[in-house]
């Protein structure tokens, strides 16, 4: 892999104590791969900036120094890419620096923990602390011209957001702490401390933890017969209770942890608890690792996001840095593109998509932070009583996440609503549009990738047998691709055939930064 790299990415513009590095190394690659193979899978995180032969102590592989536009492309690409199987291979994704330095820098904010995820080695998990405190207390933990709160990120070396303009008026606020365990433990502590001083100021008596956590580590928390949970409560001297699970829906899948006692046993009892939840999170995510080439194309943060587990895997945790945690209206990776894609919805199911006065689509499009849009009916067919209308066209556009976001909540309102196929799963009917000179390609020769894509998808996949021509000057017709099955297997099929058509244009899509083959 030779070539003259000395253009390399922007120096970082981080905030003090963020020493996230742009490029990362990955290891395990097969030796014919070249960069066209891994490009697509690449640029689905961020912009390529280079790309640099690395040396590698095993002869049947090759490694390569991949710098992205940016640390936090560089991180998800890591959280995505790590684990992953290549053409038999499976390869292993870190941050360049943490593996020049020995692990030991990294992003103050990036990462409760040690234990990576398959195959991660040294590299830290991005798993952030969530605290719930009373709305009247937030005053007092940023301070005078927040004061206090750099106070606390300068003593714990922690970074500390304080979401005091999500869910206008409620009584109570979410704060995320990033760090290492220890350091959120610091400003966990220090946060407490603050607390039980406004208390006092205003004679509100003893203050308690509120820990946030998915609903999908809350059973490991509490363990079998309540053990581990009582065993946390015996070490630390302290009472801890949990949320009812009637307390969660689709928009909101964190439960309260509540922890009362002195703000030292209460500090010991966080410390536990959070490395209880970060030890289950990385669980998960080794589970989720092999799994995610079902879905090119899509951060396993997306995933993670809804409910329910697929391919047979446990649901895993979402961080709060991704949406929809981090607060509506979270932006999307500067890597993703905008995608658009057609569901079709029975029309009797319409109102409770929308839900009163149009709450319901008003929580999917600001969870999903997608476009979100229900054609209206057709003039003819509401005159025609004989003959209704049976469909309503859904327009969805944004990233691959949102994309998943938003399909999965109308699928589990149909699901919820009862619009069952017969004794199976809610089924769903999705479009997307593709380039007619590539229906050739998914349809493969005989008909064999599309008979594969269904087999291994497990959706029903309909295109035309005959690929439409070019369009006069130059323009390119456009194919419908219909697809319908249960949700992940429609999920499965849409990425794959996306991921078919971006990599047969990406030689074409970034040539003025396009680094040389991965290749000896």
């Amino acid at each position: 892999m030779d070539g003259d790299m000395s253009q390399g990415a922007s120096g970082d513009v981080s905030p003090i104590y963020d020493d996230r590095s742009s490029k990362v190394l990955i290891s395990g690659l097969p030796l014919h791969i070249r960069f066209d193979n891994i490009e697509p899978l690449l640029s689905q995180y961020g912009n390529v900036q280079h790309c640099d032969k690395a040396n590698t102590r095993d002869p049947n592989t090759q490694a390569v120094f991949i710098t992205f536009e940016s640390p936090e492309q560089a991180q998800q690409a890591i959280n995505g890419l790590n684990g992953c199987e290549l053409e038999g291979c499976r390869i292993k994704v870190e941050a360049a620096e943490q593996n020049a330095r020995g692990g030991r820098r990294g992003r103050p904010g990036g990462g409760r923990g040690g234990g990576g995820a398959a195959g991660g080695g040294s590299r830290p998990t991005d798993f952030p602390l969530r605290l719930l405190v009373q709305s009247d207390m937030v005053g007092a933990i940023i301070g005078r011209q927040g004061s206090t709160i750099r106070l606390i990120t300068q003593q714990s070396r922690a970074r500390v957001d304080v979401h005091r303009k999500d869910n206008v008026g409620s009584l109570e606020k979410a704060i995320t702490i990033y760090g290492n365990p220890e350091n959120c433990t610091n400003a966990c502590k220090r946060i407490l401390e603050v607390m039980q001083q406004e208390a006092n100021n205003t004679n509100k008596g003893e203050i308690c933890l509120k820990i946030l956590a998915h609903n999908n580590l809350i059973g490991r928390i509490i363990g079998k017969g309540g053990n581990t949970i009582k065993r946390i409560m015996q070490e630390t001297d302290t009472k801890i209770t949990v949320s009812s699970i009637n307390d969660i829906n689709s928009f909101n899948l964190e439960r309260i942890i509540t922890v009362k006692g002195s703000i030292e046993n209460m500090a010991k009892a966080e410390s536990q608890i959070s490395a209880k939840l970060r030890q289950s999170y990385e669980n998960d995510l080794q589970v989720l690792a092999p799994q995610s080439i079902m879905f090119p194309g899509l951060h396993p943060m997306a995933m993670m996001s809804t409910g329910r587990g697929f391919c047979g895997a446990p649901p895993p945790f979402q961080p709060p840095m991704y949406a929809p945690l981090a607060g509506p209206g979270a932006q999307q990776g500067a890597g993703d593109s905008q995608e658009t894609t057609y569901l079709y919805i029975p029309n009797n199911a319409v109102g409770a998509i929308i839900g009163t006065k149009g709450s319901h689509i008003r929580n999917i499009i600001r969870f999903s932070n997608a476009s979100v849009k229900i054609a209206p009916l057709e003039q003819e067919k509401q005159q025609e009583p004989q003959n209704p209308q049976q469909e309503r066209k859904v327009t969805i556009v944004g990233s691959p996440e949102a994309q998943w976001k938003a399909q999965y909540l109308i699928f589990e309102k149909m699901r919820e609503e009862g619009f069952m196929s017969g004794s199976d799963d809610v089924r769903l009917i999705v479009e997307i549009v593709v380039a007619s000179s590539q229906v050739g390609r998914i349809i493969g020769k005989g008909g064999q990738n599309v008979r594969e894509l269904q087999r291994v998808t497990g959706s029903l996949i309909k295109l035309p047998e005959q690929q439409q021509q070019p369009g006069s000057q130059g323009q390119e017709h456009e194919t419908t691709v219909h697809i319908v099955g249960p949700f992940y297997s429609v999920q499965s099929a849409q990425r794959r055939i996306r991921a078919m058509v971006a990599q047969a244009s990406a030689p074409g899509r970034r040539r003025a930064a396009q680094p040389p083959p991965v290749q000896q």
